[in-house]
């Protein structure tokens, strides 16, 4: 047990000055020994350092020994401080009640040397390994929060690249898509109670659903200006087109996957809403589609908080409406635009909606968008 950088240290504890001398002078060789002569010293000493091992005699007055290994199990900081208990009355109901206390093992009085210190030994080696196998679970544990904040800083940086990408063509002020990240945060707050979303709109999933609502519309990197920016109605031909940077929007973050080395889970629900929010709920929406819980929930709420927005925002080939206007066609749209149970998180969410309208309004006219109206 020796070693040339570290001896560990042996609590020794018993009313009986002879006990504490000659149990001392037994394991000098093998570990520093501190004694205390009864339950309450010892704790205290123990509170201002805490040893390897305590070697703790059962008969003690005022405070007996099972007494102190109660309280030292009781308390997180010593809880793993193995106990091995000395009795002169090791009956079979003794042994027990001290083993179910805590306690790593017993020993008869009077004090056998080389049984006491092959007990201390292998606990001593015990409690090195305990603590060895801790340190490094906790490097292990810190380590794994090292890498889980790199990879979530690096999802972060992903996110504002791809944001700054869509960003791009959007002449707004920028609070258009930082008011749909907060609307669809509140909606999918709301929903996340509800059985039927649950599963979907977890905590971690909702936090997602905010980072990725900036990128519904990154598609529109790919359409040209003359499109983009036209301030009156689009052609036929020219709506197809517009319509198309739903594909371009998903291809971009499939792309994006694709340099990131392969599949990041993280971007499926961007990937969802730049596909499916413009899906609507009879299935009469683009680019597939889809019908009813086909379109992911992600995408279902983000068709509601991007045509809420569209309605009270200025635009160039249009002036705001009211809250209460735009309202009133998302109650209307219910089982046929949208989600009939989304709508209904809208209706206890609308003094948020309006709330978060009034913090993040646009003021200059020179900062509408050219985006066509929303087809």
């Amino acid at each position: 047990m020796s070693c040339l950088f570290y001896k560990p240290t042996v609590l020794v504890v018993d009313d009986a000055p002879f006990n504490l001398q000659f149990i001392s002078w037994l394991l000098r060789e093998y570990c520093h020994v501190q004694i205390a002569s009864s339950g309450a010293q010892a704790l205290q000493l123990v509170e201002r350092a805490i040893p390897d091992l305590i070697v703790l005699d059962v008969l003690m007055p005022e405070m007996d020994g099972h007494e102190v290994c109660r309280r030292l199990k009781l308390n997180s900081a010593t809880r793993a401080v193995p106990v091995l208990f000395l009795s002169s009355n090791a009956h079979d109901q003794d042994v027990c009640l001290g083993l179910e206390l805590g306690a790593s093992d017993y020993l008869s009085k009077p004090v056998n040397p080389p049984v006491l210190i092959a007990k201390v030994k292998a606990q001593l080696r015990l409690k090195a390994t305990f603590d060895m196998l801790h340190s490094r679970n906790m490097a292990l544990d810190q380590e794994m929060v090292e890498n889980k904040r790199q990879l979530q800083d690096a999802q972060d940086v992903t996110f504002l690249a791809l944001t700054a990408l869509a960003s791009v063509r959007d002449n707004e002020t920028g609070n258009h898509l930082r008011r749909t990240q907060h609307y669809v945060r509140a909606l999918a707050e709301e929903l996340s109670p509800v059985p039927r979303f649950a599963k979907e709109l977890t905590a971690q999933n909702i936090e997602l659903l905010f980072k990725s609502a900036p990128l519904h519309d990154i598609g529109k990197v790919g359409i040209a200006d003359h499109i983009l920016c036209k301030p009156g109605s689009l052609e036929p031909t020219e709506l197809k087109i517009m319509r198309d940077h739903a594909r371009l929007g998903y291809q971009v973050l499939v792309h994006s996957e694709e340099m990131l080395g392969g599949a990041a889970p993280f971007l499926r629900i961007a990937k969802e809403i730049a596909l499916c929010h413009h899906e609507k709920w009879d299935g009469s929406g683009y680019p597939n589609g889809l019908m009813g819980e086909a379109i992911p929930i992600s995408a279902r709420i983000m068709a509601v908080a991007d045509v809420y927005d569209a309605i009270v925002s200025r635009r160039v080939y249009k002036s705001e409406m009211s809250h209460a206007t735009a309202a009133e066609i998302i109650y209307d749209g219910a089982g046929r635009h949208f989600d009939p149970d989304v709508v209904i998180a809208f209706r206890v969410q609308e003094t948020e909606f309006r709330r978060i309208a009034q913090e993040f309004s646009d003021f200059s006219p020179a900062t509408v968008s050219c985006y066509p109206a929303p087809a």
